[in-house]
């Protein structure tokens, strides 16, 4: 009986220390102002791509890249992590991210960086082809 008591003790103080406030952050993709690219890939090996975007104010930091592969096409966006419980500065900051592309495919790819959404709530992109040297 002790032991449940004890079980049942740590349980309620364990639940009771939880926040129920909710989250204090959120994400949202960040759209990409613009990427410098390679002319072509080499097969096998691997090059850099570079993407600018702008964080909108000092409650916005760069998180990661989403990157989606869908055949021979590439989605990219910047993810950001937002804070919400604190007071914001509204000064605007443009950065620079680098990530490594390695061509393991014959055929070129499609790079499309999100630029954001249109007045109908469609996502609109910039399409890069690149050819790749075998």
């Amino acid at each position: 009986m002790k032991k449940i008591l004890i079980l049942f003790l740590s349980v309620f103080t364990f639940y009771s220390c939880l926040d129920d406030d909710g989250p204090t952050y959120k994400y949202e993709y960040l759209t990409i102002d613009s990427a410098i690219t390679p002319e072509s890939f080499t097969y096998g090996e691997v090059d850099t791509i570079k993407i600018k975007y702008t964080l909108p104010n000092s409650c916005y930091a760069f998180d990661g890249l989403y990157y989606q592969k869908v055949d021979t096409t590439r989605i990219v966006a910047g993810v950001a992590i937002v804070a919400l419980d604190v007071a914001c500065t509204e000064e605007e900051r443009q950065e620079e991210y680098a990530f490594p592309v390695k061509a393991t495919q014959e055929e070129d790819y499609v790079f499309k960086f999100w630029k954001g959404k249109n007045d109908d709530g469609e996502d609109v992109y910039e399409e890069v082809v690149i050819p790749v040297n075998l």
